[in-house]
């Protein structure tokens, strides 16, 4: 069995610097990502049995106007694409989960460095700092970066 390191910390020089989330920032965190990984979970059945519901109704098979059909086509879509949205988000939820349980969680992929705690609490399943993200995306959308 593989000893995990349990230090948080290693000095350079005079100072201090975090390698790792502390285990009870990693329960917070895994509170956090247990919460909605739920929440993602209903939310996709929800768009199953919505799905199920029109396919069951015959709804759209037999429509006088196309423009119904359109419509009718229009919200299986997106009833699909959001529900298949939800899906990669449990599996993004489920890595950080499994990133927690091997203590690797909260290390930018790009830099190797900690990623900030508030980032985390925002963005529980990220794996870029918010440094890296705007570097890599040359913008973060929807935020004032400065």
């Amino acid at each position: 069995m593989e000893k995990v390191k349990t230090d948080t910390s290693v000095s350079k020089g005079s100072k201090k610097v975090k390698t790792r989330h502390s285990d009870a920032e990693l329960a917070e965190f895994k509170e956090l990502i247990e919460v909605k990984c739920d929440a993602a979970r209903k939310e996709v059945k929800s768009f199953e049995a919505s799905l199920q519901r029109r396919s069951n109704n015959g709804i759209g098979k037999d429509f006088r106007f196309d423009a119904e059909d359109g419509a009718y086509s229009q919200e299986t879509e997106y009833l699909t694409v959001m529900m298949n949205r939800q899906v990669r988000f449990i599996d993004h939820l489920e890595k950080a989960l499994e990133r927690i349980a091997n203590k690797s969680y909260g290390r930018c992929r790009d830099t190797g460095e900690l990623i900030s705690k508030n980032r985390l609490l925002v963005v529980p399943h990220a794996t870029l700092s918010l440094e890296a993200k705007i570097k890599r995306d040359g913008v973060l959308t929807g935020f004032n970066v400065s």
